[in-house]
């Protein structure tokens, strides 16, 4: 059994024996222990350290508050007075690192390490225990990582864990919609709703769903949702195809063969539509119109020219070509 439990994922906590351990209330301390949890498998310069965790200090300063909270998580941890095997933190004069032979049990560890055993295995061809698996490590999600953090190095890889813990719903739908456990299956494709309401794949897999449970009416609602949801994140309207979806379930005419094409577990074409893709198509457009304004302007300076050589007598040079 490991000595030091820690969750990662909703509320930071530390549990040792099953009680929660004391020595963790400096902000400053809990950052850099799970700093060292995310990234230390390979030792960090203590130059790196302190200025990614004091960025807005002098060199100096940052390095001393370092020292500063490494004896306060020692500390904590009683790494002073174990065998140097047994401690968490490998210290040294200028790097800091986590002892990876360390006994201890981290949700995110164990999260990312069932994500690779799945992540090149389609949800439909999982066996029971690898689903079980599975299962377990969703459930570990607690909430996003280290939920109420805003530190830049917090912020990406809580982002990268996200988008893991979505993947592997959707791979749980998958697992779950040949079987038949159509209830399952929506319940986590609510889940993923739940952190990403712009997910159009997802919602036309819910239509689906609803209809292969015999429910048209909550289909049809979840076609609503789906549009409402475009519209207020992202300004745009369902793609095509699910509206198409939207028409046929209406109409009620969706046959099995349909239904197994459209709940594929891979069709990235209708998630490729983001707030940042907006923005750059919103720029190019702007630049585009721009572009147009200036040739005509340039267009127009051209002619007045022309029309002054001509007036004069002069010939004008003939245009050269822009390609």
């Amino acid at each position: 059994m490991p000595t030091l439990s820690i969750q990662l994922f909703g509320k930071f906590c530390v549990w040792r024996d099953g009680q929660v351990l004391d020595g963790f209330d400096a902000r400053k301390v809990q950052e850099l222990f799970c700093y060292l949890l995310l990234h230390g498998k390979h030792s960090l310069a203590r130059e790196t350290l302190s200025s990614i965790l004091w960025p807005e200090t002098t060199t100096a300063q940052s390095k001393k508050n370092l020292r500063q909270a490494l004896w306060q998580l020692q500390t904590a941890l009683g790494s002073q007075t174990e065998p140097v095997n047994g401690r968490i933190l490998l210290v040294e004069s200028e790097w800091v690192g986590l002892n990876t032979e360390a006994n201890i049990w981290l949700d995110v560890a164990v999260f990312e390490q069932v994500y690779n055993l799945v992540q090149k295995i389609p949800g439909k061809e999982l066996d029971t225990p690898l689903a079980e698996k599975l299962e377990h490590a969703v459930q570990l999600y607690q909430g996003p990582l280290l939920e109420g953090w805003y530190e830049d190095w917090c912020l990406s890889e809580r982002e990268r864990l996200q988008n893991m813990y979505l993947a592997m719903l959707d791979k749980l739908m998958s697992y779950c919609e040949p079987r038949h456990d159509y209830e399952t299956s929506i319940l986590y494709g609510l889940r993923i709703m739940c952190f990403d309401r712009c997910r159009e794949r997802t919602h036309q897999r819910l239509m689906r769903l609803y209809y292969l449970l015999g429910d048209r009416a909550e289909a049809l609602r979840q076609y609503e949702r789906c549009a409402a949801a475009l519209n207020e994140e992202l300004g745009v309207k369902p793609s095509k195809s699910t509206f198409a979806l939207y028409k046929q379930i209406q109409a009620d005419q969706l046959d099995e063969p349909e239904l197994a094409m459209a709940l594929k577990e891979t069709d990235p074409t209708l998630e490729t539509v983001t707030p940042s893709m907006l923005e750059v198509l919103g720029n190019l457009t702007h630049l585009q119109e721009t572009l147009a304004d200036l040739q005509n302007q340039v267009e127009q300076n051209i002619q007045q020219i022309e029309l002054a050589l001509n007036a004069t007598g002069s010939s004008p040079s003939p245009r050269k070509t822009l390609v």
